[in-house]
C-alpha cells in the first residue's frame, strides 16, 4: 500500500496555501533594507549607517495565553503578544528593533486560522517598526493536540555602543516612572486559567503593549534615560531589580500605581496580595529610571507616565534581606 505525506498528517497545499496568504502581509512590514524575499532559504537585512552598532537579540513566546485564544477561536491578537515580549526587551538596552523571525508550530496546518495568527505578528511589527523577515511553519501531527499552536518569536535591534542603557547609569536620586500596561500582557496565564472559568472573557486577550514608539521617542529627544525595565513575569518586584546595582535600591510606593480593572476582578480575590504583585504587571507594563530634572520631559512627552517610585541606597530603603526593590 503506497503512503503519502499527507496520509502521515501533513498537507503539504495547506502550507503552500499558508505562504500565498502571508506575502502579502509579511510585505507590508519591510522596508528597503530588507534584501531577498520570502521563500528564500534565509533572510537578509542591511544593516545601514552605524558607527559602532551593537547588535541586541531577544526571543520569547505567548506561553498558555495561547490556550485562551483557542477557547475563544480568536487567534488575530496573540501575535502582537509575541512580538511585543521580543521587542520590549531589546528596547530595554535603548535599541532600535530592525527584523523579527516567527516560528508557528502544529498538529495540523489550518490556513485562515495560521493567517490569523500571523496577522497579529505583522500588526505588532509594524508597531514596532521591525520587518517581518522570515519564520517557519511546522506542521507535527502527533505532537501537538488537534487545534492547537504553539509560537516563538526571535528579534534583532541596535544601538550605537556609545549608546547602550544598562542600568549602570542609576544612581541615588534618581526616579523610577511607570508607563501603563495594556492589562495582564502575557504573563501569569497559567494561574489566570486556574482562577477564571470558560467561557473566558475576551478582556483576557488584550495584547500586551508595545513600547517602542514611546521610548525611541525620548532617546531622539535626547532625554536622559538611565534604566529602562520591561515588566514582565514577576512584575515589578523581580524585574527593576534586574537594572540596578549593588549599593543601591528601588523603592516603590504601590498605592501610587494605577491598577486596572482587569486586577480588580472578583476572581483575583482568591489570590494573595503579595502573590498578586509578584506575579502580574498590575498595571506597571514598562519602567524608565531618570534623574528627577528629566521628569518633566518625559511626562511632556509621554502623558500616561508617572512616578511611581525612587532610587535610594540600601540603607534608606528599609529593603529586608539586602534586597534592591522595596514596595511601599
Amino acid at each position: 500500500m503506497m503512503v503519502s505525506y499527507k496520509d502521515a498528517g501533513v498537507d503539504k497545499e495547506a502550507g503552500y496555501e499558508h505562504v500565498r496568504r502571508l506575502k502579502q502581509m509579511v510585505a507590508s512590514t519591510q522596508n528597503e533594507q530588507v534584501l531577498g524575499s520570502l521563500g528564500s532559504f534565509a533572510a537578509l537585512y542591511e544593516l545601514g549607517k552605524y558607527q559602532e552598532p551593537v547588535l541586541v537579540s531577544g526571543t520569547d513566546g505567548v506561553g498558555t495565553k495561547l490556550k485562551i485564544a483557542f477557547s475563544l477561536k480568536k487567534y488575530d491578537t496573540v501575535g502582537i503578544d509575541l512580538v511585543a515580549m521580543c521587542v520590549n526587551d531589546v528596547l530595554c538596552h535603548g535599541a532600535r528593533p530592525l527584523f523579527f523571525l516567527d516560528y508557528l508550530a502544529c498538529s495540523e496546518l489550518d490556513a485562515e486560522v495560521s493567517s490569523q495568527l500571523v496577522s497579529g505578528i505583522v500588526s505588532g511589527c509594524k508597531q514596532a517598526g521591525a520587518a517581518l523577515i522570515g519564520g517557519e511553519t511546522a506542521e507535527m501531527p502527533g505532537f501537538y493536540q488537534s487545534g492547537e499552536y504553539d509560537m516563538a518569536g526571535f528579534t534583532v535591534g541596535v544601538v550605537e555602543k556609545s549608546a547602550i542603557i544598562d542600568g549602570s547609569a542609576i544612581k541615588a536620586g534618581d526616579v523610577v516612572v511607570a508607563l501603563p500596561s495594556s492589562g495582564l500582557h502575557s504573563n501569569g496565564f497559567s494561574l489566570v486559567r486556574a482562577l477564571f472559568k470558560e467561557p473566558f472573557p475576551a478582556e483576557l486577550l488584550t495584547p500586551t503593549k508595545i513600547y517602542v514608539p514611546e521610548i525611541l521617542s525620548l532617546l531622539d529627544q535626547k532625554i536622559e534615560i538611565h534604566g529602562l525595565a520591561n515588566i514582565t513575569g514577576g512584575g515589578l518586584e523581580e524585574n527593576v531589580p534586574r537594572i540596578i546595582s549593588e549599593g543601591l535600591c528601588a523603592r516603590i510606593e504601590k498605592e501610587k500605581v494605577r491598577i486596572p480593572d482587569i486586577f480588580k476582578r472578583e476572581e483575583f480575590t482568591a489570590v494573595p496580595e503579595s502573590e498578586m504583585w509578584g506575579t502580574f504587571n498590575m498595571g506597571v507594563g514598562f519602567t524608565l529610571v531618570v534623574p528627577p530634572a528629566e521628569l518633566p520631559k518625559v511626562t511632556a512627552a509621554l502623558p500616561d507616565a508617572y512616578q511611581i517610585g525612587e532610587i535610594l541606597s540600601k540603607e534608606q530603603c528599609d529593603s529586608p534581606g539586602g534586597d534592591r526593590i522595596c514596595l511601599l
